[in-house]
């Protein structure tokens, strides 16, 4: 990890010791409740399917080259 990057948490560590405001720390505890949320639960149904569709295809060997996806999103 880059020494900026260390400069930037230690920078918000001594910036949240500091804060009172309760709005901006449940922001915060919000955000971070977001990131951990997993990528699933945040998609719809019909994605879900349609990945699910995917595995199964895979799965059973019916592949396709990428070439052919290719075709089908880059026209």
């Amino acid at each position: 990890m880059s020494l900026e990057i260390q400069n930037k948490k230690i920078e918000l560590i001594q910036w949240l010791t500091s804060l009172e405001d309760v709005s901006v720390i449940e922001k915060i505890l919000s955000l971070r409740k977001e990131q951990k949320q997993d990528w699933w639960d945040k998609i719809s149904a019909a994605e879900k399917a349609s990945i699910e569709k995917g595995i199964e295809e895979a799965n059973a060997g019916n592949l396709k080259p990428n070439s052919e996806a290719k075709k089908l999103y880059y026209c």
